[in-house]
């Protein structure tokens, strides 16, 4: 045996890896042994191959599926500054899970304590709005979806050759959703409405769709995400963004690799991570707590990227009536080029 060799077992306690974990990983393809005895099928393993694994088994700690393990492990080869940016990126997006779910989880511990705020009962709203298409002044085809009605808003945006069918069939999907009794049921039925969505993007080859709806429960307010789409709340003058955009730029931000004001001139700002395009992708799942005469906005990234926000607010709460805001801000779109297709749905929370 050559003296740099290891045994699995060496070689397990040196990396922090155990040899069942060795073993799976070489079945794999992502960690294989230097030399395999070909009478006794035992592994060995080099010196130089310490830091790999050590590097695996840090990504494992954190939770990095195996996929994206290889992924990493890859880049770092030759391009080590791309590795951290995917660990970075990766570790974002577990931070934003955690958040998406805090809301989640309080509803949770207030439900089991007995003190029913699960229960959509109590103050009893409508949403009261409108949809708004627009397919801009560049694009020749509408692949936006938009949809409003007294209990849900829903927008999406399509893209690849049959995006608009991807759009249609996902803001279809959550519009189906029956009016929930429990937040915890309507956010179930949202989170099966994007699967029935997802399914029908895996027939549209190379293909997908953004998608970002609000269902009102009594007082909740119950958002599915994916995607770079928004929803926006109005309360008392602030306007405030209620999802995170599912994109590289994002992730950048939020690693602190870049800042906010930077994110909007930077040509890969529409670069997914999440879509409903068929790869089974779970929607962030959100609640909020809305009151009579707050307005709610949701838009495709053909209004939010080309709006500053302070523009986006002042025209969005100094209108008349929702329906006044929404022609505005496409207006205002339209003055800034409007590349891309628009897409808005628009309310005013309204007591019964």
């Amino acid at each position: 045996m050559p003296r740099s060799a290891l045994t699995i077992g060496d070689f397990a306690r040196a990396t922090g890896l155990s040899a069942k974990a060795l073993r799976r990983y070489d079945e794999l393809g992502l960690l294989r042994p230097d030399r395999v005895d070909p009478y006794s099928g035992y592994r060995y393993y080099a010196d130089t191959q310490t830091e790999r694994a050590r590097l695996i088994a840090w990504l494992r700690r954190i939770g990095m599926p195996l996929a994206d393990v290889g992924r990493v492990c890859a880049l770092h080869a030759d391009d080590p500054a791309g590795a951290a940016r995917e660990i970075r990126a990766y570790w974002a997006s577990v931070e934003a899970d955690t958040a998406a779910r805090r809301g989640l989880a309080a509803s949770l511990v207030e439900r089991v304590k007995g003190n029913g705020t699960d229960m959509t009962t109590g103050s009893s709203y409508v949403l009261a709005g409108t949809a708004l298409l627009d397919r801009g002044l560049v694009r020749e085809l509408q692949q936006d979806a938009a949809h409003a009605s007294p209990r849900l808003l829903a927008v999406a945006d399509g893209y690849g050759p049959e995006g608009g069918r991807a759009a249609r069939a996902a803001v279809e999907a959550v519009a189906a959703v029956p009016a929930p009794v429990r937040a915890g049921d309507g956010l179930d039925a949202l989170e099966d409405a994007v699967r029935a969505a997802d399914a029908v993007a895996a027939g549209l080859d190379g293909s997908g769709t953004t998608l970002t709806a609000a269902l009102l429960a009594g007082n909740r307010l119950l958002v599915a995400h994916l995607g770079d789409s928004r929803a926006y709340l109005l309360r008392d003058g602030r306007l405030r963004q209620l999802t995170r955009d599912d994109t590289v730029v994002q992730e950048l931000v939020d690693a602190g690799g870049l800042e906010p004001e930077e994110a909007a001139g930077r040509p890969d700002r529409a670069v997914l991570l999440k879509a409903v395009e068929g790869g089974g992708a779970a929607p962030a799942l959100l609640v909020h707590e809305v009151r009579a005469g707050d307005r709610l906005l949701l838009c495709t990234d053909g209004l939010s990227a080309l709006l500053p926000p302070a523009s986006l607010t002042r025209t969005f709460a100094s209108a008349p009536t929702v329906a006044d805001a929404a022609s505005a801000l496409v207006t205002l779109a339209h003055a800034s080029g409007a590349p891309d297709n628009l897409a808005l749905a628009v309310a005013e929370v309204a007591g019964t």
